[in-house]
Order: C-alpha cells, then sequence, then structure tokens
C-alpha cells in the first residue's frame, strides 16, 4: 500500500523537504525549519503535520530525541526525461529562466531553453518556472548555491515571505520585510548585510518562492 496517497499535498511537499534535507545534510531539519520553510505561524502546525505523517507509516520519530525523523517511504524522484503524458496528474513542466543572487544582486540570465518535468507536490503554491541559485546568502532558509527554486508570478507578497525581487535589472531572493518608512530585503545568512531598497530605486516583486529541487552534484 502507498502511504503517501492519503496525505495532503502540504504534507507531501514536508516528507520530501525531510527527504531532502536527509540527503543533503545528513540529518533531518528541526521543527522550527520546517514552520518556517513552510510559512507556518509556528511549530504547532509542524507539529500537525509531523504527526500525520507518522500516523501514514511515512515517517518513524523517537519521542524525545531531536532531529530523530526517518523517512520511512520517500516520495518517487522527479522525472524529467519522460513526457509530460507518460506522469500523473501532480507533474508540472518548468522552465528554467536564468539566475537568481542567494548573495548580492545579479542580472537575470533570462533565455535558457532548459525544461524539467517535476512533481507538483514539491511546491507549494505552484511554480511558473525555476530559476537557478548562485550564492549562499540564504542558507538559514535550507536554500543553498546551485538550487533551483520554483517561483509563482505574482506581484503580491506579505512580510516574511521569501520573493524574488528585481532592484534596477538585478534580480535576487530575499525574505521580505516592509512598513510604512522603507522596504527591506533580508538575507538568511548572517555574513550578509540587507538590502535596502531606496527611494527613486526601480523595484519589484516578480514572484514567492514555493519550493526548490536540488540537481546532483
Amino acid at each position: 500500500m502507498d502511504t503517501t496517497s492519503a496525505l495532503t499535498d502540504t504534507q507531501q511537499a514536508i516528507l520530501a523537504f525531510i527527504a531532502e534535507r536527509i540527503e543533503a545534510d545528513g540529518y533531518p531539519p528541526a521543527q522550527t525549519e520546517i514552520a518556517r520553510a513552510f510559512g507556518f505561524k509556528g511549530v504547532r502546525g509542524a507539529q500537525y503535520h509531523l504527526e500525520a505523517l507518522e500516523a501514514a507509516g511515512a515517517i518513524e520519530r523517537k519521542p524525545g530525541v531531536a532531529r530523530s525523523l526517518r523517512v520511512l517511504r520517500p516520495l518517487p524522484s522527479p522525472q524529467a526525461d519522460l513526457p509530460l503524458a507518460d506522469l500523473d496528474e501532480n507533474a508540472v513542466r518548468l522552465p528554467v529562466l536564468g539566475q537568481v543572487a542567494a548573495g548580492l544582486p545579479i542580472g537575470a540570465d533570462i533565455g535558457s531553453d532548459q525544461v524539467l518535468i517535476l512533481d507538483r507536490v514539491l511546491f507549494s503554491p505552484k511554480p511558473d518556472y525555476l530559476l537557478k541559485v548562485k550564492g549562499d546568502s540564504m542558507i538559514d532558509e535550507g536554500i543553498f548555491d546551485g538550487d533551483l527554486i520554483g517561483v509563482h508570478r505574482t506581484a503580491d507578497a506579505r512580510n516574511g515571505q521569501i520573493v524574488v525581487a528585481r532592484i534596477d535589472e538585478e534580480i535576487t531572493v530575499k525574505l521580505l520585510k516592509k512598513s510604512n518608512e522603507r522596504i527591506r530585503l533580508l538575507p538568511r545568512n548572517p555574513d550578509y548585510a540587507p538590502i535596502d531598497v531606496l527611494p527613486g530605486q526601480d523595484f519589484a516583486i516578480e514572484g514567492l518562492y514555493c519550493g526548490l529541487v536540488r540537481p546532483n552534484r
């Protein structure tokens, strides 16, 4: 029996996130990291979904032991070599449009003809395209150099969301912080300083970060 079939999209995305972090780091993410990555207001939201995953037999946890998550039934790997018609209804075809800076802003390298076919449940909300990350300013959000991030096209974003933003024709991915006085783009790495959007700068939100895939390297 496929234990992932009864899970919600969010729970399947969390399962994929846990498996990815174990593969990349050698240990699972903490509940606070899961809550932050999926936009939950606190760890209780993460706990609720982890309990559902455990009840479905998708993960195993040791009570009272930190970072003891173990994936028992990970999601299938993305199949980029198959036509869309051969994949299930959750498959999405996503173009890789260029690079985005997780560091200092860089020019967008738009024009790549690379297309990947990925599982929709890896992302929330549904992405419109992928960008390749360059730099390490977002590593505390689990976004690393070389990752491909999904971007949902929108000009609207709330405080605390991770956005892809354009500043004077340069593109960057950062945490959005806005008030009546100013807009700031915050890194998630203490080695980097926040970016203040100055009056008169050409600034726009290009989209929301909605998940990632990590190519084998």
